[in-house]
């Protein structure tokens, strides 16, 4: 699942807290597409020696916990207020809706050619602080810097 593989290809070592028991959380604010098959993708698995949860959140401040932010595109209309209120959290967003990398949003999927593929607006990535892996950018259809 992308969600997930997203999350393998960002260097988290100077984001998230060294010790604990925190749980990397793959998070959906919205209509969920996924369903139980996030649930069942993220079962068992691990990224930087954390387990990896699926959570379903509603509200942005509930953000705070999460790695990867999935932000539906039944949330197209509220995008503008979604977005300031995450922009100081350390997480990568994601989404299928139009337009979402050049309004803010880190990583959108797009068609081509009757396939699901992403781009990637590399700036909103470095200005959350996070550090995407050069293996994650070759195989992205499109890496864009704002103007």
């Amino acid at each position: 699942m992308y969600l997930f593989n997203f999350g393998r290809f960002v260097d988290w070592s100077a984001i998230l807290p060294t010790a604990g028991d925190h749980a990397f959380a793959v998070c959906v604010i919205g209509a969920d597409p996924f369903g139980r098959t996030l649930d069942s993708t993220l079962a068992g698995e691990l990224i930087d020696k954390r387990k990896v949860v699926a959570r379903r959140i509603s509200r942005p401040q509930d953000a705070a916990t999460c790695q990867v932010l999935f932000i539906s595109s039944s949330e197209d209309s509220r995008l503008k207020d979604i977005l300031p209120q995450i922009d100081k959290m350390k997480l990568l967003t994601v989404s299928d809706m139009p337009r979402f990398s050049v309004r803010g949003g880190m990583i959108q999927f797009v068609f081509d050619k009757d396939k699901i593929r992403f781009e990637v607006n590399l700036t909103n990535a470095e200005r959350a602080g996070l550090n995407l892996s050069s293996e994650l950018l070759k195989v992205a259809i499109a890496v864009k810097r704002n103007s």
